[in-house]
């Protein structure tokens, strides 16, 4: 009881969060003319050209997950594998970072695998994802310094709160008494619950490079890997050419708003709603484009990427039953005979 409690309130709160972030961006916008340029000024044929590159990721992160998966002695039916995909992505619109448990839980329903080995080679992928988005990350920065630097100038409170924590003395004295404590009290330390859930970790993250390492397959492994990003960066893209203000931006600026909207979907809220509308209309800015039509871009990019998510979510979860209501028939006649 406690425990449902407990996630219903991180639930709200996190809801709560994204949702504050939303109004405060949206609150002083003319509403009226948002629905002007919805109805009237956005080419939606590039809309649904982003949709379909965000619906290959997902099929190539499914392959990509399959390999992963291999190692450990299974070879799942990519439907099932896709379906707890898409599933995972779905939970995630309700509790941050609930989808890599949801999509391990179903594929281990359905497919008899272990739920330990699963996560596993899930810590592992979002490990590679998370080197993926750092490498493009060096990418910005190195080739657009002057953008990185007037993005800070351009936001004194995020610079200020980056200089107060790098420079705050408390940190210091912080890290000093931890380290002195973890000195002293090490050999108790080894008992605690806290040490105990950090072995745990490094035990999933050593599993999960032994997936990789044991890969057959380890070109398409890195191919998926390339794959997914890059159409993660042309479902965005695309939707420039959407808007008369973004369409003469570069590919460049294109990666620059991928990467840093990227960092908002990081943030502790449901579908990085609210913080990866503000990181994408920051981006935007430093290209030129108005502060109400980064708002209005940042709109559409994210509703129609959450509503694909959503829908094929709900549509997985429906699904699954029925398309392993045969495999379990199968598997009880067999045993009755």
């Amino acid at each position: 009881m406690k425990k449902t409690i407990v996630k219903i309130l991180q639930f709200l709160a996190f809801f709560a969060a994204g949702a504050f972030i939303f109004w405060l961006i949206y609150k002083d916008q003319d509403i009226e003319h948002i629905k002007s340029v919805l109805k009237n000024d956005v080419k939606y044929g590039w809309v649904w050209l982003s949709l379909f590159m965000g619906l290959l990721s997902h099929i190539s992160r499914t392959l990509r997950w399959g390999l992963m998966i291999e190692p450990v002695g299974h070879k799942p039916r990519f439907i099932n594998t896709f379906l707890a995909v898409m599933v995972g992505y779905l939970m995630n619109m309700a509790f941050p970072r609930m989808g890599e448990v949801s999509r391990c839980g179903v594929l281990a329903r359905y497919e008899k695998i272990s739920f330990t080995k699963l996560i596993g080679t899930v810590v592992a992928e979002r490990l590679v994802d998370m080197i993926s988005l750092l490498i493009l990350l060096g990418v910005v920065i190195f080739s657009q310094f002057g953008k990185m630097l007037h993005f800070i100038e351009a936001n004194p409170e995020i610079k200020d709160k980056l200089m107060a924590v790098i420079t705050s003395p408390v940190l210091l004295i912080a890290l000093v008494v931890a380290v002195i404590l973890f000195i002293v009290f090490r050999k108790a330390f080894k008992h605690t619950a806290i040490f105990r859930k950090m072995m745990e970790v490094i035990q999933n993250f050593k599993e999960g490079f032994i997936s990789i390492r044991n890969i057959k397959q380890k070109g398409w492994f890195f191919f998926h890997s390339a794959f997914i990003w890059f159409m993660y960066y042309l479902m965005l893209y695309v939707i420039f050419f959407a808007f008369d203000f973004t369409s003469n931006l570069t590919p460049i600026a294109g990666l620059t708003t991928f990467v840093l909207a990227s960092f908002g979907m990081v943030a502790p809220v449901q579908g990085g709603i609210g913080a990866w509308h503000f990181m994408a209309k920051e981006a935007l800015s430093l290209y030129g484009v108005a502060n109400e039509n980064g708002i209005i871009f940042a709109f559409v990019a994210h509703t129609s990427m959450t509503v694909m998510i959503i829908f094929i979510g709900i549509i997985s979860l429906l699904v699954l039953p029925f398309i392993n209501r045969r495999k379990d028939v199968m598997e009880i006649q067999k045993v009755q005979i």
